[in-house]
Parts: C-alpha cells; sequence; structure tokens
C-alpha cells in the first residue's frame, strides 16, 4: 500500500518511492534530512540501558571530560515542569520534567516522579527515567536509566569544579555522608587528582563503616571516621552529599588551602554549611540557578555574608576560560552545585555514543 512502511522478516524497509526521494534530495534539504532520520530510525531502534548498563557507560573519566565540553559548548535548557499528579483515594505524587537540548544534535528529556506513600506499598519512592531523542528528527534513540545518570553526573560535577578548585597536589579527601553520590564521590574525584586517602562520616556510624568497606572492596583507600572537626581539619577536599537542613561543616574546622564541595543543599530549607565557611573563601556554583534556589547560598546571602556579585563563576565560565580558579596554594574554595539538565543531557549522549 503507497506510503505504508513495510516489515518483512527481522528487518524493515522503506517503500520505493521514499527511498527514491531520499537518492534525488540534496544533503542540505529539509527532505534529505527528515527521510534521513526515518531510515535512522528504521535501521537503529531505540536502544534501552538499565541501571547496570547506564553506570557502566559512563566512567569517570569519560564522563568528567564529557561535561566540561558541553559546559564549554552549551546547551538549551529551560526551566524544569513540576507538575503534582493526583492519586483517586491516595496522596498525589510529583513529577518533575527535565529538558535540554543541542540543536540539530540531540534532545533528552529526564523524569523525576517523587511518591512518598511508596514507602507503605514496599516500593522505592523516587523513579527516574532518561530518554534521549535525534535533534532533528525526534526519533527516540535510547531509555536509560534517570537514577544512575543523576548520581553519576553529580558526583562527576563536582570532580571537575575541583580539577580548578582544588589544589593540585590535593589527596586527602574526607565524604560526609553515605548515600548513592556519596559513594561515587571517591572514584569520581580520582579522575581529577591523585587522592591516596578518603574519609568517610555520616550521623549513623554504622553506614560510614559499611560505606568504607564497600569503597575498599572496590580497590579504593577508605576508612571511616568519627571525628568530623578533625577529619576536616585534615583533608585537602570535603565533599558533603547529605540531606542536612542544619550545617553539618563548620568554617573552623577547615584548613587553609582547602576545598569545599557542598552538593547536598537543593532546596531553600537544605544547609550543610554554616556561614564560616565562606567567609574568606573563593566562591564557585555549578549555574547561577543555585543562588535562587538553595538554602547554603540564599541564607548567607540574606545575613550579608556575600553577595552575587562575590560568585567567582560558573562551571560554563571555567570550562570557556572566562573565569579564574584557584589562585594560590592557601587559598580556600568553596563549589556549590545544584544540578542542571546539561549535565544530563551530556551524560545521555556518553551513553548513546559508547553503545
Amino acid at each position: 500500500m503507497a506510503g505504508q512502511v513495510l516489515r518483512h522478516g527481522m528487518g524493515i524497509s522503506m517503500p520505493p518511492h521514499a527511498t527514491h526521494m531520499l537518492s534525488q534530495s540534496g544533503k542540505g534539504s529539509r527532505a534529505f534530512v527528515v527521510l534521513h532520520g526515518i531510515l535512522r530510525a528504521i535501521h537503529h531502534p531505540m536502544k534501552i540501558f538499565d541501571a547496570t548498563a547506564t553506570a557502566a557507560a559512563l566512567p569517570f573519566d569519560r564522563l568528567v571530560p564529557a561535561l566540561q565540553a558541553l559546559f564549554a559548548q552549551g546547551c538549551e535548557v529551560p526551566p524544569r515542569h513540576v507538575h503534582e499528579v493526583p492519586v483517586p483515594g491516595g496522596a498525589a505524587f510529583t513529577s518533575l520534567i527535565m529538558p535540554a537540548w543541542v540543536p540539530g544534535r540531540y534532545y533528552g528529556i529526564k523524569t523525576i516522579n517523587i511518591a512518598p506513600g511508596n514507602a507503605a506499598r514496599g516500593l522505592p519512592g523516587l523513579h527516574a527515567i532518561y530518554v534521549l531523542y535525534d535533534g532533528s528528527t525526534g526519533v527516540p534513540l535510547a531509555l536509560m536509566d534517570g537514577d544512575a545518570i543523576t548520581h553519576r553526573r553529580t558526583a562527576a560535577a563536582s570532580a571537575l569544579a575541583a580539577r580548578w578548585l582544588a589544589r593540585t597536589d590535593a589527596r586527602r579527601l574526607l565524604v560526609v555522608g553515605a548515600g548513592q553520590v556519596a559513594r561515587l564521590l571517591p572514584a569520581a574525584y580520582r579522575a581529577v587528582r591523585d587522592i591516596d586517602d578518603v574519609g568517610i562520616w555520616a550521623r549513623d556510624a554504622a553506614k560510614a563503616r559499611a560505606l568504607a568497606t564497600r569503597l575498599q572492596q572496590d580497590g579504593l583507600p577508605a576508612r571511616a571516621v568519627t571525628d568530623l572537626p578533625a577529619a576536616c581539619r585534615a583533608a585537602d577536599i570535603v565533599s558533603c552529599a547529605t540531606l542536612a537542613t542544619e550545617p553539618v561543616v563548620h568554617g573552623e574546622w577547615l584548613a587553609p588551602g582547602s576545598h569545599l564541595d557542598l552538593i547536598g543543599s537543593f532546596t531553600p530549607a537544605m544547609r550543610e554549611a554554616d556561614d564560616a565557611c565562606f567567609a574568606d573563601a573563593a566562591l564557585h556554583v555549578d549555574t547561577e540557578e543555585a543562588l535562587k534556589k538553595s538554602g547554603e547560598l540564599l541564607g548567607p546571602m540574606s545575613r550579608g555574608v556575600f553577595g552575587p556579585q562575590d560568585v567567582r563563576g560558573t562551571l560554563a565560565a571555567l570550562s570557556r576560560g572566562q573565569a579564574s580558579g584557584r589562585r594560590d596554594a592557601d587559598e580556600r574554595t568553596v563549589f556549590k552545585s545544584v544540578g542542571t539538565a546539561l549535565e544530563d543531557l551530556a551524560a545521555a549522549i556518553l551513553v548513546h555514543e559508547g553503545a
């Protein structure tokens, strides 16, 4: 039948008139672009990556440079969508939709569903997927595990910042927290610095010991610590990945020349560091959005500790050479991240192109 895509055996073929149109179209024509996309969809069906496959495709020695490249190049990142999805007879769940695209190349969407009521059902409260599309045709290219992308790109962004902000001889890392992102931080930092000593601190000491043991089994030089002030004083890099709403790390504990990485505070009600952490420190953020949504920054700014003009740069500015990083060995640096869909897209492209 005219206009119908014919299917035979395990393959799919284009109707003769479409093949003729493609051969007669110039490579710069709209018809060529559209038909070429159709052919790609037919001969390259959408790939599916579960959590294990997604994580395996994102080693930090490749993911960190991929983030830097896309921050330097730039992409379109509109505001995320937030929807409350009603559930008849039950509590609503929240759906976050985070799109980003490189015009003409790739278009991606991460969807995160947060359902607090799932605990009573014996289900995880958060589920995330990422769909990557062809940026010219809208053809779906790949479906990936959104949690794996989020966790690994978050750790990679911290490592990317440390490339400019941590001392070049930094080797002692303190991880504050014992969750999914905390578990990845030592490997991420080892992609940019020669880390040979990793301390793990958590409010639940048993969780810190369990994570240290797991990292040791992975070949990383990790140990649990219980004296947080002393561990901070001894660390070259302190990386916090918690859900704290009150300061966990205090500025008086931080050594000259140290680097403080703050990951956890992604809402105005959350905070990991006290005001002294920012005093006389060089502050960088992942994006300017951090100044609008993180309690880590909103609180000190409201108290006059620093202002938006005191932020030295973003990851984009650092990646493009438009902002300076660490200026000397004694300077104390702070990096605050809240995450961006650009990082998700960079990771998804890496997964797809490496398959």
